[in-house]
């Protein structure tokens, strides 16, 4: 159906339009329904010209028609929308659409139209919506549109834009699009916080916001609180942040270059200063300004003090070279160029041991003193001292306390004269420093070690730890007893001798005398070295080689005791201690040279039997009668030989070692075969002996035995009669004993009857008592809980009659009493009655005392009754 079609076709429209779609069949249908707010675009074959015919409206196609489009709904705009149409139709100053002569309607090419809100209305021929239908963009508070223009043309303002002018369209507002300015970004303002600012750039030369003339690339900082929003032409460079400055804190600032700063100050480029919580208590540094550093203040204690190198002048310049002393309790900031010399320095507490070197530097005068540029002097304790900027403190120094058996060496800076200070509490002055005695490493080694020379003596080639000396200290030796040590003063070319025991305290020019004994076994050179000489007595041991006669050599260990014999106060003899520097090795070689030479005349044989007598005569000699002497001495250093021990003579050769072996077997097994024979007759006159004492042992012990049974026999007789006596005896004894035991027992038990009837007696009368007594107690208690019943009672109805009677009243107890009578006294005056009685019959009633109430009491009655 042409009608179905025709309404399937304007639902299928898209919105807005849709220029090329039509719907099926709509080209070869020869009438259309066009309804409300939908068209159609007809082409006439014979003209060429396309028309548009808007509904509603049956269009009946004549055959020289086509329906080129549609049917198409219209564009419609709502509120707050907007479209772009591209080739938009030329209108009038009315507004009406514009044809050429040949009905066709005339376009402007190449160019745009905004169409904002109005009727729905078509697309004609060749326009085409280039931009859909799309929501007007509304621009909030604090927010901005950078616009730029496209082409010259004139703004709704009336304001000339020309092409890529650039501007704001600041909110709030909705913006109408137009066709020759373009949306480049969106701004949002930047929030400005207190203590901050905001740092902008120049794009190209504009006004800012305060009508100040920008150049291309200069920048400022907007400081102003709140919400800023930067214009076209302006960059925002960053944020920032104030410094917060304090007592404490303060601000060293570079200008980077010539500008007045914000104090109204004229700075250079380069130029340097401070900003303190005298000038503000928040800084922004200006776009020209450059934050060096945060300066912290320096406080000074009472007790410190400080040198500033460099400090500002008057004129706000850095004297160059010179120097400032500030003394505490003080703060401040170091300005701009200025440093401390040492930092922060404590007061120079000086005490009674203490001293200070000073230096002067520059010529002032000290308390009258004239000092020049070098003078040194000292600044003695106790005291606090603070050094001003024409001195320097060159060194400290304390007094160094020495017992009497210590000292240092103090050398003359002046003089270089070296002397020793010894047992004295000592400070070095300006002029005086401490001097370092050199010593041998050899003798180095042997003082700082541990090695006692006397104790040690055999164990001097153990190494040990070596302690450090402090060598400005003076030299200190403890020469051990019964030994010497030799000193040389070069200075003096003489030498002392000092035995033991005893301190040795070496002078500035001094040095000991170092001894290189012999040692080992054989002996070695240089083995033993010593600061002192032992004087023995003592032992050395030596290893010799001897040849007999026979050309047998032998291997002698020997030892040799000695000792020194010199007289002490001498000073001769003590020179000659040290006249052989290697008295072990000579003496060992001499005595070996006497010993070689006295067993070379002897042959084998004779040497191995009194090995001992010839070496004693080869070392100390005979005596004029022809006796060994005591002892050996040589003369040139007093030492004495006294004794000479053989510990081993062993052969050298092997055939000489061979034989004497043999001969060593063959008298060891004659000896024991010997010692076998004497063992084993002795054994056999033992066994002999131990035989005859075992046979009278047996004689004496049978004897004994016979007299032990003849004891036995007597005994037992004497138990035989003893025991048939004393059976009958002990059985009377008994029967005596039982009726004694009887009688006592029955005694014992009539006592204790006769007590327990007591006891029970007793203690049946104090039960009764007791029961009495506590009745007794018990009637009482009652009574007299009775009796204060009563009284209670008594008390009570006491109180309550009081109370009653206090309560009514004597006058109305009084009116009570009387009641009854005043009563009847009325009734009867009532009556007129001057006496009556009233009875009844069965009360009698007596006359007799009615009358005497009557006539009244006679006299003495009241006695009577």
């Amino acid at each position: 159906c042409p009608q179905e079609m025709l309404l399937s076709s304007g639902i299928n429209a898209e919105y807005g339009g849709n220029r090329g779609a039509s719907s099926a069949g709509g080209g070869d249908d020869t009438v259309i329904r066009i309804p409300p707010h939908y068209y159609i675009h007809v082409l006439d074959l014979k003209t060429n010209v396309t028309k548009t015919i808007i509904g509603p409206e049956t269009f009946v196609r004549q055959d020289n028609e086509k329906v080129v489009d549609g049917p198409t709904k219209m564009v419609i705009i709502p509120p707050n929308h907007y479209c772009v149409v591209a080739n938009p139709v030329l209108r009038n100053d009315e507004g009406e659409v514009q044809f050429d002569q040949y009905g066709q309607v005339k376009l402007v090419h190449a160019d745009q139209e905004v169409r904002l809100t109005q009727d729905p209305f078509p697309l004609y021929p060749g326009e085409e919506l280039e931009t859909k239908v799309t929501k007007l963009r509304a621009v909030p508070t604090n927010t901005a549109l950078r616009l730029r223009a496209i082409a010259d043309f004139d703004d709704r303002n009336g304001t000339k834009r020309y092409a890529h002018d650039e501007w704001l369209f600041t909110g709030p507002g909705t913006y109408l699009p137009h066709k020759n300015v373009e949306v480049v970004e969106t701004i949002r303002a930047s929030i400005i916080s207190p203590n901050q600012a905001l740092r902008l750039r120049a794009l190209k030369a504009c006004q800012d916001q305060d009508g100040k003339e920008r150049v291309c690339g200069e920048e400022w900082l907007v400081c102003k609180t709140g919400a800023y929003l930067p214009g076209a032409y302006e960059q925002v460079v960053g944020f920032i942040s104030a410094y917060v400055l304090t007592e404490n804190i303060a601000l060293h600032l570079e200008a980077l270059q010539s500008y007045k700063d914000r104090f109204g100050v004229e700075r250079k480029s380069g130029e340097q200063w401070l900003i303190t919580i005298k000038d503000s208590e928040a800084f922004i540094p200006d776009v020209y300004e450059n934050v060096i550093q945060v300066v912290n203040i320096s406080t000074l204690t009472n007790r410190q003090y400080c040198v500033i190198l460099d400090p500002i002048g008057e004129n706000g310049r850095n004297k160059l070279g010179q120097r400032k002393l500030i003394k505490g309790e003080k703060s401040f900031f170091l300005q701009p160029g200025e440093r401390l010399e040492a930092g922060i320095q404590d007061v120079h507490i000086l005490g009674e041991d203490e001293a200070l070197i000073v230096k002067a530097v520059l010529p002032f005068k000290d308390n009258g003193v004239d000092r020049a540029p070098g003078n040194m002097w000292m600044i003695r304790g106790a005291c606090e001292f603070i050094p001003t900027v024409e001195m320097e403190i060159i060194d400290r120094r304390k007094a160094i306390p020495l017992d009497e058996n210590e000292g240092i060496y103090v050398r003359d800076i002046k003089t270089g004269k070296v002397r020793a200070v010894v047992g004295q509490t000592y400070v070095l002055n300006q002029d005086e420093e401490l001097w370092d005695k050199p010593l041998p490493e050899q003798i180095e080694k042997l003082l700082s070690s541990e090695v006692d020379p006397l104790a040690d003596r055999t164990a001097r080639a153990h190494n040990k730890d070596n302690k450090n000396r402090l060598k400005h200290k003076v030299v200190t030796y403890r020469v051990p007893h019964n030994a010497a040590a030799q000193i040389y003063d070069y200075k003096a070319k003489k030498a002392r001798v000092t035995f033991g025991p005893d301190l040795v305290m070496l002078a500035p020019d001094e040095h000991f005398t170092q001894l290189s004994l012999s040692g080992g076994k054989p002996k070695r050179p240089n083995c033993i070295r010593s600061l002192c000489l032992l004087l023995g007595p003592d032992f050395m041991t030596d290893i010799i080689t001897v040849e007999t006669s026979d050309h047998a050599r032998l291997a002698l260990q020997l030892s040799y005791n000695w000792h020194f014999e010199h007289d002490s106060h001498s000073a001769e003899d003590a020179a000659a201690l040290f006249a052989v520097p290697d008295f072990v090795g000579d003496a060992c070689k001499a005595l070996a040279s006497r010993i070689r030479g006295a067993v070379a005349a002897v042959p084998f044989d004779d040497f191995h039997r009194n090995s001992a007598r010839i070496i004693r005569t080869s070392v100390f000699g005979l005596d004029e009668n022809m006796k060994v002497k005591d002892c050996f001495k040589f003369a040139a250093n007093r030492l004495v030989i006294t004794n000479v021990d053989i510990q081993s003579v062993e052969p050298v050769d092997q055939r000489t070692r061979d034989s004497l072996q043999k001969s060593v077997q063959l008298a060891i097994e004659i000896t024991t075969n010997s010692q076998e024979a004497s063992a084993r007759h002795e054994a056999e006159r033992l066994e002999q002996e131990a035989k005859g004492r075992l046979e009278r042992q047996k004689i004496h012990d049978e004897a004994e035995a016979e007299k032990a049974r003849t004891e036995l026999l007597k005994l037992q007789s004497l138990s035989a009669a003893v025991e048939s006596t004393g059976q009958a005896k002990a059985e009377a004894q008994s029967r005596a004993e039982s009726l004694r035991i009887e009688g006592e027992a029955a005694v014992d038990q009539a006592k204790l009857k006769a007590e327990a009837q007591n006891i029970e007696a007793e203690n049946e009368l104090k039960r009764i008592n007791d029961a009495r007594k506590g009745e007794l107690d018990y009637i009482s208690s009652n009574n007299t809980l009775e009796i204060e019943k009563a009284e209670k009672m008594a008390a009570i109805e006491t109180g309550k009659f009081q109370n009653m009677v206090s309560t009514l009243g004597p006058e109305n107890i009084a009116k009570i009493a009387t009641s009854g009578h005043d009563n009847q006294l009325a009734m009867l005056r009532a009556l007129g009655l001057q006496s009556t009685l009233i009875t009844d019959g069965s009360t009698p009633l007596n006359l007799f005392n009615t009358a005497k109430g009557l006539v009244g009491a006679l006299p003495g009655s009241s006695n009577d009754q």
